[in-house]
């Protein structure tokens, strides 16, 4: 594909960032991509860079995250509150605000993002209160993110810092708060894509492969063997994106499904939620 745009110098710092691969590398793989991103993530995969799978990830620069379930545990409320600089980010008023937003959702419930900014705080709405704090601080400020979730059992993980945090729904209103946060932490450390691999998007699972059937004929393997190597490979992406199949981080023999099995039988997960600042 041709260049639609000049690749620039930043645009390049940008994806050596987003994949580890090398200046040059990341330089051509714009190029040929006209500079879009992801197709440039892909390019590079496909030439057998090891870049890790697209996430689909909430991210902002800097910011404070902030999750809380209700008095029963059966729902999460979870915002993100984004701001240019740390310095922010670690201002209490800034935390205090991120808070209050957080204690405003978690009240009124709304459906998402735009309900929670038309909401009162104080007797302003907090689409207005974030205009305020920007003129007093000085900083483009934006409600990034906000998620809620419901099950029998909810735990929710604000990893130290403020700078992600995880929430996790399971089957079992009897399940264990240590399980769920195990789970939890589980998320927050290994990043899923989805809870099994039915529940992975079809354009993801045609897209590995696709990069995987790239992979094998760069390294020559007959044509008549790419499809089930790349069935392989297209397992092994399963095992290791998705939480289920993932290997448990406490306890790496076992997957996260066995674990879960173990604390109660038949327990799994029926949703979850990750967020995270950079």
């Amino acid at each position: 594909m041709s260049t639609t745009a000049p690749v620039t110098a930043a645009d390049v710092n940008k994806l050596r960032q987003m994949t580890g691969a090398g200046m040059m590398d990341c330089k051509k793989a714009l190029a040929e991509s006209g500079g879009d991103f992801e197709q440039a993530v892909d390019y590079l995969r496909k030439k057998g860079q090891k870049v890790a799978a697209n996430r689909a990830d909430r991210e902002a620069k800097e910011g404070y995250i902030i999750a809380k379930g209700n008095a029963d545990n059966t729902a999460g409320y979870l915002i993100s509150l984004s701001c240019e600089t740390d310095f922010v980010a670690k201002n209490q008023d800034f935390v205090n605000f991120a808070e209050s937003i957080l204690n405003t959702a978690m009240t009124n419930n709304p459906a998402d993002v735009e309900g929670l900014k038309a909401l009162t705080l104080d007797g302003v709405s907090i689409n207005d209160k974030l205009f305020d704090m920007i003129g007093k601080i000085g900083e483009k400020i934006e409600l990034s993110s906000y998620e809620k979730i419901t099950a029998p059992k909810v735990i929710v993980y604000n990893h130290p810092g403020n700078r992600l945090a995880s929430m996790v729904g399971l089957s079992s209103a009897s399940a264990s708060a240590d399980a769920g946060k195990d789970v939890a932490m589980q998320i927050a450390a290994m990043n899923p894509v989805a809870i099994d691999k039915d529940d992975v998007d079809a354009t993801v699972v045609e897209r590995e492969l696709e990069i995987a059937k790239e992979q094998i004929r760069a390294e020559g393997k007959p044509e008549e063997m790419v499809e089930k190597i790349a069935q392989g490979k297209l397992n092994k992406f399963y095992q290791e994106n998705t939480l289920l199949n993932q290997a448990f981080i406490k306890e790496d023999k076992k997957s996260v499904k066995q674990y879960l099995d173990g604390v109660e039988k038949g327990l799994t997960v029926t949703v979850f939620k990750r967020v995270q600042i950079g």
